[in-house]
C-alpha cells in the first residue's frame, strides 16, 4: 500500500493567478463568469472534491502567509533606509460578495498582531467636514503590517454615484484623485492588492434569502439591501468604470469570481502569496555578536542552574 504523499502547495494552472485575474481597461464584468475558477487545476490533481481540495489549499497556503507576514513586520522592527514596506488588500464587492469570509479565511492563518483590519461605512459627520480621503490615510496599515479594508475610498465612486451622493462631476473627479492616491502609497512603500470579489445577480439573492430565513443571520441583513440589488446594473457599470480608470500599473485591479466561495478564498490566499513573493522578503540580520550572546546567556544559565542546586539541599 502506497503511503499518501505528503502535503504541498500546488501552483496556479495557466500561470499565476495575478496574471489570470488581472483585468484591464475597458473592464465588461459580463464577459467574467461569476461561477468561473480560473487558475484552479484540474481534478486529476484536486479529485472530484474540489470543494475540499480548495480548502486544504489555503490552510497551507496561509501558513506560508504567516511566515512573510512575520518577514515584514520583522523587517520594519529593524529598520531601514527605504521605503517603509506594508501591503493593503482592498477588498469590494456587492453586497453579500464575500468580504467578511475571505478576510476570515484568508487572514485566518496571520499573527493578528500583525494586522490592520479595518471597515468602511457611510462617513460619519466628522468624516463629511474633510475630503473623501480623509478617512483612508487614517485608516492606512502602520510598516511592516498587513492592512484589509472591508470597502474603501472606491465608495466614493461607487455608492456615491448610484445614490446620487455628490454632484457628478464631483464623483468623476475622484478617480484622478485615487490614482494620485495610490501612486502616492506605492511610492511611500504600500504594495496594493486591489480585489473585486465577483457574485452573481442570482448568488447575491440566494444568500440574501439565506440571511432572512436563519435567525442566526438576522443580524447580517439589511433593508438597504434590497434597494441597492434593485440598482443592480447601475452599480456594475459603477464598477466596470472604477476598475478601467483606476487599474494602473502600480495598483492594478483584479476579479475574482466569488459564487463560489472556496474558490474565492484559495484565488485570494494566492494573489497574496505571489504578492509577498515580488517583495524579496527575508529576515534581518542580528545587529550584535551572536556567539557572544550565546555564551553570555549559558554562562548565565550554568550560574543559576548551580544556584538552584545549592538552595535546594
Amino acid at each position: 500500500m502506497n503511503a499518501p504523499q505528503e502535503a504541498r502547495i500546488v501552483a496556479p494552472d495557466g500561470g499565476p493567478v495575478r496574471e489570470l485575474l488581472r483585468v484591464t481597461a475597458p473592464v465588461d464584468l459580463g464577459e467574467i463568469d461569476p461561477r468561473s475558477t480560473p487558475g484552479l487545476p484540474g481534478t486529476e490533481v484536486t479529485g472530484e472534491h474540489r470543494k475540499a481540495w480548495a480548502r486544504g489549499q489555503v490552510e497551507l497556503v496561509g501558513g506560508e502567509l504567516g511566515q512573510q507576514q512575520e518577514m515584514l513586520f520583522a523587517m520594519a522592527k529593524a529598520g531601514s533606509d527605504g521605503p517603509e514596506h506594508r501591503v493593503l488588500l482592498v477588498l469590494q464587492a456587492m453586497d453579500c460578495g464575500g468580504k467578511d469570509g475571505t478576510i476570515k479565511r484568508v487572514a485566518g492563518a496571520m499573527n493578528p498582531l500583525g494586522l490592520h483590519i479595518r471597515s468602511f461605512g457611510p462617513p460619519t459627520p466628522q468624516e463629511l467636514r474633510h475630503d473623501f480621503l480623509w478617512r483612508i490615510r487614517r485608516a492606512l496599515p502602520p510598516p511592516g503590517y498587513v492592512g484589509m479594508f472591508n470597502r474603501s475610498h472606491y465608495e466614493d465612486v461607487l455608492i456615491a454615484r448610484v445614490g446620487s451622493l455628490v454632484p457628478e462631476a464631483t464623483w468623476r473627479a475622484r478617480y484622478d484623485e485615487i490614482n494620485s492616491f495610490e501612486r502616492e502609497l506605492v511610492e511611500g512603500g504600500v504594495t496594493l492588492v486591489k480585489v473585486m470579489l465577483h457574485i452573481s445577480y442570482a448568488e447575491q439573492g440566494e444568500r440574501l434569502l439565506e440571511r432572512l430565513t436563519d435567525p442566526r443571520k438576522h443580524w447580517k441583513y439589511n433593508p438597504s439591501d434590497v434597494d441597492s440589488r434593485a440598482r443592480w446594473d447601475d452599480y456594475q457599470a459603477a464598477y466596470a468604470e472604477a476598475l478601467s480608470r483606476c487599474g494602473t500599473d502600480a495598483a492594478p485591479w483584479f476579479v475574482v469570481p466569488a459564487d463560489r466561495k472556496w474558490y474565492r478564498d484559495w484565488a485570494v490566499a494566492h494573489l497574496l502569496r505571489e504578492t509577498f513573493d515580488t517583495l524579496s522578503l527575508g529576515y534581518p540580520p542580528a545587529d550584535f555578536d551572536v556567539a557572544h550572546e550565546r555564551e553570555r546567556l549559558r554562562a548565565g544559565g550554568a550560574v543559576a542552574h548551580g544556584t538552584a542546586e545549592m538552595n535546594g539541599r
